[in-house]
């Protein structure tokens, strides 16, 4: 798996986009993603949400930023997690730069 973000959580909470965008992936059909939704924000930027239990979203739907998307699911040891990542012109970057602060 690349780099990107662990973020830990407790099973079925929601998963929110990170920004506006198109879902241009949603499925189970990369491996070692588990139900993976990747969200296109524009020429440059993706975000990948990685270990869902359940997807909200198809291909092709538009999603605005702080909507659910998905439900945060568990690695095969049970642990809740969402990998979260952003790819700059296909390259994973360290998706923490691109959060906002709380």
């Amino acid at each position: 798996m690349e780099k990107g973000a662990n973020i830990s959580g407790k099973a079925g909470q929601p998963v929110l986009a990170a920004a506006d965008g198109e879902i241009v992936y949603s499925g189970s059909g990369l491996l070692g993603y588990g139900k993976l939704i990747i969200i296109k924000h524009n020429a440059t930027y993706l975000s990948a949400y990685a270990h869902n239990h359940e997807i909200f979203k198809s291909e092709g739907n538009r999603v605005k930023s702080g909507e659910m998307i998905a439900t945060m699911g568990t690695l095969t040891d049970g642990l809740p997690i969402l990998h979260f990542e952003i790819r700059k012109n296909g390259k994973v970057v360290d998706p923490m730069g691109y959060l906002p602060k709380k």
